[in-house]
């Protein structure tokens, strides 16, 4: 099938789920719990599928880390939304400026969403956008990650037997379908990728005026204070970099702590991840790379880094190779001495690599932070107030997290998403509501008409009463 004859067929799917959806009016609080409660079920009534069709994806994907990252997590924002929607969709009363006048908000559905998903988290990133989405009244089209085929298949198969194709849709297909898919006339269009690929969807997108959000990563900073407990920050940031072998948008993609302390830092993360993986090469808990060229692009930034002098130190256990392209694991490797000059520090890793630079001061890792394009998230440990306020106000990213990495991801509460070059536009909870919504403004008159009749000519003594007004404010 040509590409003109594939665009021609989607636009044919989007137009008919538009004026479907325009046919539908605005949905009522029930219809959206409805579809929020099906898409629930279709995660939790097939997560055994789900898992293993992720796993198999990757050559070997936690099923712990499917279940609590895809499965519940997923689920978790789906019935938030639920629970809240009816909530979520009252107007908001605001004040007026004139006596018997009623003015209000009324949150009203965009219409058809597009949604183009990524391949490391499959079924959060595909259905998480849907809580928002669905919750907002609107209906979605769906393209998961070609480099997550068996994954993407399976949705396809389950959204058809949960939903009508005018509700939610999935497209299949390769990189020349998703960018095709970028080109349609969405009422708004979700991309969760790289910042890459998200100029080229927000170029697109642009030829229609479509409104996007972007969800781009971004290196996401970890700065160590000096006072802060090194052994306790090592663990909780190995804990994310082991996460499906790092391959997270929200992944500490480099380290910036005192020189003093990296020995310690060095230490503790060694002993962590012996703990944890005490074999990794074979262990079901440890995540494949995704595939062979991501596993290729890691391979060199390894040895990118070892060239240009950089100190790197494999966490595999004893026996275990460093990598295996049998296997498509690599270990976590923590790379000492770290510089610009090196392509793990230009790049998003997206990987179990982590880089640890050496810098005099907490206000040295601000001016470091700050020199390059604003992250997803930024990761502060140490336990000084007024040093975490200093931190917090001196740099800008999607979020920040203190004493912690990737925790903010969970709570429902909170907007998610980045700033600048890691992205536009959040949601999550009541901030995907109002993101995929029209905020209409409505005034209902009063019945004196002030507002009106203040602006009819002739204008004389009104000009008179203004300019009087105007001089006893000087």
């Amino acid at each position: 099938m040509d590409q003109q004859q594939t665009s021609t067929e989607l636009q044919a799917i989007l137009s008919a789920m538009k004026k479907w959806h325009v046919k539908q009016g605005q949905s009522t609080a029930v219809v959206r719990k409805d579809r929020l409660h099906r898409a629930a079920k279709l995660i939790t009534e097939n997560y055994d599928a789900l898992m293993k069709a992720m796993s198999a994806d990757f050559g070997n994907r936690s099923h712990y880390q499917s279940l609590a990252a895809d499965i519940a997590t997923t689920r978790n924002m789906l019935m938030h939304s639920a629970e809240h929607v009816e909530q979520w969709m009252q107007a908001e009363v605001v004040d007026t400026p004139n006596p018997g006048m009623k003015a209000w908000i009324e949150h009203q559905s965009l219409g058809v969403v597009g949604i183009i998903s990524p391949w490391n988290f499959p079924i959060n990133l595909a259905f998480g956008p849907l809580a928002g989405v669905f919750a907002a009244g609107n209906s979605a089209l769906l393209k998961p990650s070609e480099l997550t085929p068996r994954t993407s298949e399976l949705l396809a198969e389950l959204v058809a037997q949960y939903f009508d194709p005018m509700e939610l849709g999935v497209v299949l297909g390769d990189a020349s379908i998703g960018s095709l898919f970028s080109t349609l006339p969405f009422d708004h269009l979700v991309f969760t990728g790289s910042t890459t690929v998200g100029r080229y969807v927000m170029r697109a997108a642009a030829e229609n005026l479509v409104p996007v959000t972007l969800e781009l990563g971004g290196k996401s900073p970890v700065v160590i204070d000096e006072e802060a407990n090194i052994a306790l920050a090592a663990e909780r940031v190995m804990t994310i970099k082991a996460f499906n072998a790092g391959q997270i948008c929200l992944a500490p993609d480099y380290v910036l702590m005192n020189e003093a302390g990296i020995a310690t830092f060095t230490a503790a993360a060694k002993r962590f991840i012996a703990q944890s993986y005490p074999t990794m090469q074979f262990n079901p808990d440890y995540t494949s790379i995704i595939n062979e060229r991501h596993f290729a692009r890691l391979a060199g930034l390894i040895s990118d880094a070892k060239q240009k002098g950089a100190t790197v130190i494999s966490l595999a256990p004893d026996g275990e190779p460093d990598l295996d392209m049998a296997t498509k694991k690599i270990a976590p490797h923590l790379i000492l001495n770290a510089d610009d000059s090196m392509d793990v520090m230009q790049e998003e890793i997206f990987g179990p690599l982590l880089p640890i630079v050496s810098v005099a001061s907490s206000a040295a890792a601000i001016d470091f932070i700050n020199a390059r394009p604003r992250p997803l998230a930024a990761y502060y440990f140490g336990d000084d107030e007024t040093r975490q306020r200093r931190f917090s106000s001196n740099t800008t990213s999607g979020a920040l997290v203190i004493n912690d990495v990737m925790s903010h991801a969970s709570i429902e509460t909170l907007p998610f998403g980045g700033v600048g070059a890691s992205g536009i536009g959040a949601y999550h909870g009541i901030h995907g509501y109002r993101r995929f919504t029209h905020a209409k403004a409505v005034v209902s008159q009063s019945e004196d008409g002030a507002s009106n009749l203040r602006l009819r000519a002739p204008y004389e003594e009104k000009l008179v009463k203004m300019q009087s007004i105007l001089d006893s404010l000087i």
